[in-house]
Formats: structure tokens, C-alpha cells, sequence
């Protein structure tokens, strides 16, 4: 995937459009970078939140880890801040998708139309590791 990607970008427009209480989504690789986001957010804006994301993502996975059955999955992160939501799921091999959204939006909507997008289009969300993995033997 590139990170502009014009199917992906309308897909985008279409879930923020179509999600009542929902502004900005981006699609991002594990480790940060912006693939694709929705138009009305920035450039710079959707960066930031690229970096949030998997970082929080990272967070999460951790805690999965730790707490969990000890497979480190995370299916989906909601963060809730005065103002908004974010939301956060996995979209595929080393890839999430983000959401932005209203603090009175409806969560099962948002959650539901997020995790329909995703199953559509897992085989064009996935983010392949940018160094190729190389197995040394010590």
C-alpha cells in the first residue's frame, strides 16, 4: 500500500460521511506512518494522530499481553477524551484504522461500520514491515 492510495481515500470519505458523529479516519502501519486519510484532516493533523494511534495500539497490545490470554491481540481501543473519541482497530496484517469522532456519538454504530470497512478490504489494508525480516542464527 502507498500512502496515497485513492481507492482507500474514498472508501475513507464514504465511512466519515456515512458514520453520524464521525470527522476524520486514517488508515496507519504499526508503527506510525500515515498510509491514507480522510480529506478534511490535515496533513500534519493526520501525522499526529497516526503517531497516537500506534502508540496506543502499542499500549493496548501490551496490556493484552500482560492480562489477556497472552496472545497480545487487540481486536479494538476506544479512547474516550473530553471532546471525542478515538477509535482503533485492527485493518489487516500490520496495519489499523482510526476514527475521530464526537463524544455523543453512538460507539456501536462507529464500532460497526469500522469493523464492516475492515472486513471488506482486509486484503488492501495491510501494511508490510518496511525492512525485510532476515533470520540469523547466533
Amino acid at each position: 500500500m502507498t500512502t496515497a492510495n485513492p481507492s482507500l481515500e474514498w472508501l475513507l470519505e464514504n465511512l466519515v460521511d456515512s458514520t453520524p458523529g464521525a470527522h476524520h479516519a486514517l488508515v496507519l502501519s504499526r508503527d506510525g506512518l500515515k498510509l491514507c486519510h480522510s480529506h478534511r484532516l490535515s496533513t500534519d493533523k493526520a501525522d499526529h494522530l497516526a503517531a497516537i494511534a500506534a502508540g496506543m495500539q502499542a499500549l493496548s497490545q501490551g496490556a493484552s499481553a500482560e492480562f489477556g490470554d497472552g496472545t497480545g491481540g487487540v481486536r479494538q481501543s476506544m479512547i474516550e477524551f473530553h471532546g471525542g473519541l478515538l477509535f482503533i482497530v485492527e485493518a489487516g496484517q500490520g496495519a489499523h484504522l482510526a476514527l475521530l469522532a464526537a463524544e455523543d456519538a453512538d460507539v456501536g454504530l462507529i464500532g460497526h461500520n469500522m469493523n464492516l470497512l475492515v472486513e471488506q478490504l482486509a486484503e488492501f489494508l495491510i501494511a508490510p514491515p518496511r525492512r525485510p525480516f532476515h533470520n540469523t542464527r547466533a
